[in-house]
């Protein structure tokens, strides 16, 4: 079912995720008191040590084993964009970060220790689960704001009833390695963790054992909005 891995990717150590996407995430930081359930706080994409989008989010569940994130929707965002104010989807030298709302549909995140994937269930404006939705990216780590990470652009697509899945953003992938952002051996790792990913869903692991179609946020969570520090240098 899968393509085997090059040679090269085989042998690297388990701790790869930390040295891929230009901005090596520092180790989690104990001192950073854990968040409760209702607590906001900023999702941030980094590159080259600043941040690149950010986005607020709710707390669910913030344990050793696992973080739970709601991100309600029309939540106010920041994007990345260039001198002329255009979106940019791949990192550049050069961009400012602009206001954004996002779209109608809210998701609920999991995402694990030392494991360079979240999965994401999305809901639509009735609340009815649309997707399971794999992010390839550094596992989270903490920083005064909330959580940290790099995105890797590739991503990996579920339906509902969890019948396949098929990649998602493979051409961006494609032109960040022929820009040099990321290596042929980066995009290698990737697809193996995405592969690892929908397995994850598809063979109905913990925590996608249970029916989440039903969740919905406590009430008061869908007005979260960026916490003032979201915009703290990261480190």
């Amino acid at each position: 079912m899968y393509a085997p891995l090059p040679a090269s990717v085989k042998t690297a150590g388990p701790d790869y995720a930390r040295s891929v996407g230009k901005t090596p995430n520092a180790p989690i930081r104990e001192e950073l008191t854990r968040h409760q359930p209702g607590d906001v706080v900023a999702i941030r994409e980094l590159w080259d040590g600043r941040v690149w989008y950010a986005w607020p989010a709710v707390v669910v569940r913030d344990e050793p084993n696992l973080q739970m994130l709601h991100v309600p929707a029309n939540a106010r965002c920041r994007q990345p964009v260039d001198a002329a104010g255009r979106p940019l989807r791949l990192p550049t030298d050069r961009w400012t970060l602009q206001d954004v709302r996002r779209g109608p549909n809210s998701m609920l995140s999991f995402a694990f220790p030392d494991t360079p994937y979240a999965v994401i269930i999305g809901f639509d404006e009735r609340g009815e689960l649309f997707e399971y939705y794999v992010n390839l990216e550094e596992p989270l780590t903490r920083s005064a704001a909330g959580f940290d990470t790099v995105d890797h652009l590739l991503d990996v697509t579920i339906p509902p009833d969890r019948s396949g899945w098929s990649w998602k953003d493979e051409d961006e992938l494609l032109e960040a390695v022929a820009r040099g952002i990321f290596t042929e051996e980066d995009a290698a790792w990737f697809r193996f963790w995405g592969e690892r990913g929908a397995e994850h869903v598809l063979l109905q692991e913990p925590p996608f054992d249970r029916d989440w179609s039903r969740w919905r946020p406590e009430p008061g969570w869908e007005d979260a909005d960026l916490p003032g520090n979201w915009d703290l240098a990261p480190g």
